[in-house]
């Protein structure tokens, strides 16, 4: 099992290279530079800037040399030194910037997949058991209407609702008393009340699509001889559920990590924004609006490598409950 995962983390070596390509790629796209955004924004108030101080800019930054040349000393500082740069919209290294939204992000879109399997594995495990229920029916149409309503929409429908019907503010992740306050019980409670929101609103589509994998896989699994021989010798329903087919039915569930990871961590883009939550998402989008080169790669690469650990624990755990999954 050990040489099966550092044969995994390997494989994520030349794919994060590659991402990093990639991500160098993606901000270096559209036309123009932080400084040709940062002109554009000043003219735009009426006020001029001497083009001696914008090439002044463009030498600090480095932005006048090569684009394979900027790669190099980018990727160069993150591996020799761990220095992801300086955001040149806030005037301090990107390092500073990222790391407590970073974690935020992972936090809620580890606490999201958590409570997504909780609900979908039982229901999609009786949905399946009870095909053409009254409760398989439910569970249907929820997962449709889940599947079909925009993360977006349904976060400023909550929003709406919590303060117009109840008088309670849950914009963000902490409440004002409690943003800069120290860890405490009181504070995770209060962390508790505000995040119960994008939770939701991030796992609601994931929770119905996991119920449909579950549900279909587990069908066609119930029927199979393997099932009727151990019902005929008078196994209990239950445990022969639970022991075989549900056994067999959790492959392809547990492989959904590897897509849901990184479809929460996009989605948590839009909905951070329209929840003001301090976590990746609202800053990325900043970063990418003036060109803040070296802030939006930091924050893309280290998505790529959260979907990349996703991944990996998805082929962990596969590993472990399917001894036949190994690498040759």
């Amino acid at each position: 099992m050990l040489l099966y995962i550092l044969k995994r983390i390997a494989g994520m070596v030349p794919a994060m290279v590659a991402i990093s390509i990639l991500a160098f790629t993606v901000i270096q796209l559209p036309p123009g530079d932080y400084v040709s955004t940062y002109a554009a924004q000043i003219a735009q108030s009426g006020e001029t800037v001497d083009s001696a101080v914008l090439n002044s800019l463009r030498e600090r930054y480095g932005l006048g040399e090569n684009v394979v040349v900027q790669y190099f000393k980018w990727i160069g500082g993150i591996v020799t030194r761990g220095d992801f740069g300086d955001s040149f919209e806030w005037n301090q290294p990107v390092t500073e910037l990222i790391w407590g939204r970073m974690g935020m992000t992972a936090l809620i879109s580890v606490l999201t997949l958590i409570l997504m399997w909780a609900f979908s594995l039982p229901i999609g495990i009786y949905s399946a058991v009870r095909q053409y229920s009254v409760t398989d029916y439910v569970a249907t149409a929820f997962a449709f209407l889940a599947m079909a309503t925009p993360n977006f929409l349904l976060a400023i429908v909550l929003l709406y609702a919590s303060t117009m019907w109840f008088g309670v503010s849950v914009g963000g992740l902490f409440s004002p008393a409690f943003e800069n306050a120290p860890l405490s019980l009181a504070k995770i409670w209060d962390f508790v009340t505000h995040a119960w929101i994008p939770i939701f609103v991030l796992g609601t589509a994931g929770t119905a699509s996991l119920i449909r994998v579950m549900r279909a896989n587990l069908l066609d699994e119930l029927h199979k001889p393997y099932v009727e021989a151990a019902r005929s010798k008078g196994m209990p329903e239950g445990r022969l559920i639970l022991t075989y087919p549900v056994r067999v039915a959790l492959n392809p569930f547990i492989s959904t990590v590897g897509w849901v990871l990184p479809a929460l961590i996009s989605g948590e883009l839009v909905v951070s924004t329209v929840l003001n939550l301090p976590t990746a998402g609202p800053l990325l989008l900043q970063a990418l609006k003036s060109q803040d080169m070296y802030l939006a790669g930091a924050f893309i690469l280290l998505s790529g490598g959260l979907v990349l650990i996703g991944t990996l624990v998805s082929d962990i755990l596969l590993a472990i409950s399917d001894p036949r999954i190994r690498l040759s």
